[in-house]
């Protein structure tokens, strides 16, 4: 239905100021060629810059997809395994970007060196700072309106003691009304106000196999467990690898609360390529941008996989914000279409009668 990577974005401006330390003289590669890439972007400087022996990691499935595409090794390095250079692109919240360096100092070998970019408007002087806390001597240059900078601590220069605190901020964490979450994911630390309308409209006799497109840690699918007695099975779908941690645990934990079995799957999976199952219900609060970009097309790409992969007489709850503009897409691919609720700036829609 799309494009393998349609949602993939290019390279930006962290990325390309990400290797200037390497265009100066100021860094150099190191000669066994054994480098670690943490939040990895694709983009055509590093395609320039990377040779065999290096690792992409990312959890973002389209992202990491796009890496693939460009020819580069991506995967995730094992605990014990060290590397001369690490780099990394910061996410702008905190807690996340914190765990990040802690995970970059983990896996740099003796007398190797720590890299990163963050763009000037996204927290780069206190990543940098954070940075300096962990490791000791930083130094850094400014390009594309980004800093980058970078250290090669001494194992004495690194807190230990920090940096095992900080590492423990991924870890998944009680927010709010016993759910677990983890920094960086979409609303990580509160019920999602779309997500909780469209839980007020969650019909009763909603049955047999549901999927959760974009379900993020979970929240919509316990709801589901929790609310709709006859679904037999829910497989949610979500494309950032760290939120499955979570999802798996709000489920069981629904299933525990609700005394009964339920078929749960969590898959890594970029909803925009389609969907392989057919489902009697689907539910969805789809993401509608990237970053700081608006991608209503995004949105649209979730209805289409939606409506490809519901039986004839199944039925799309989703909630939006109320301004996207979803009708023309939903009535080109249901029969049925109507607003459920407008509110609080969202609306939730009910779609049913897949045409053919």
């Amino acid at each position: 239905m799309t494009a393998a990577g349609f949602f993939a974005a290019g390279p930006d401006a962290a990325l390309a100021a990400l290797f200037v330390p390497f265009e100066s003289g100021e860094l150099q590669l190191p000669a066994n060629s054994r480098v670690l890439f943490l939040r990895a972007r694709a983009g055509v400087r590093l395609r320039e810059m990377a040779q065999p022996g290096w690792l992409c990691e990312q959890s973002f499935l389209p992202f990491a997809d796009e890496l693939g595409r460009n020819g580069l090794r991506v995967g995730e390095a094992a605990a014990d395994e060290e590397f001369p250079l690490v780099l990394l692109l910061p996410p702008r919240q905190r807690d996340e970007a914190r765990a990040l360096f802690a995970r970059a100092l983990r896996h740099l070998a003796p007398g190797g060196t720590v890299l990163a970019a963050m763009p000037n408007a996204e927290g780069a002087k206190s990543g940098e700072a954070d940075l300096a806390r962990l490791s000791g001597a930083v130094q850094h240059l400014s390009k594309h309106k980004c800093r980058v900078f970078w250290s090669t601590p001494q194992p004495a220069d690194v807190d230990h003691d920090l940096l095992a605190a900080w590492l423990a901020l991924d870890e998944p964490r009680m927010i709010v009304d016993g759910y677990l979450s983890r920094p960086g994911l979409f609303a990580w630390d509160r019920i999602d106000r779309a997500s909780a309308l469209l839980v007020e409209h969650l019909p009763a006799d909603l049955h047999g196999r549901v999927a959760d497109l974009g379900a993020g840690y979970g929240y919509l699918s316990a709801q589901v467990v929790a609310r709709c007695p006859r679904v037999e099975a829910i497989d949610l779908y979500e494309a950032e690898a760290r939120a499955l941690e979570p999802a798996r645990l709000n489920l069981a934990r629904a299933q525990r609360e609700c005394g009964r079995d339920v078929a749960v799957t969590v898959r890594w999976h970029d909803v925009t390529r389609g969907l392989a199952q057919r489902y009697d219900a689907i539910v969805s609060n789809p993401p509608f941008h990237q970053g700081r970009a608006n991608l209503p097309e995004l949105g649209r790409a979730f209805i289409v996989s939606a409506a490809e992969a519901l039986l004839p007489d199944g039925r799309l709850l989703l909630v939006a914000n109320r301004h996207l503009p979803y009708e023309a897409v939903l009535a080109s691919r249901f029969h049925d279409v109507r607003t459920l609720v407008v509110r609080e700036g969202f609306k939730v829609i009910e779609a049913v009668g897949v045409r053919g």
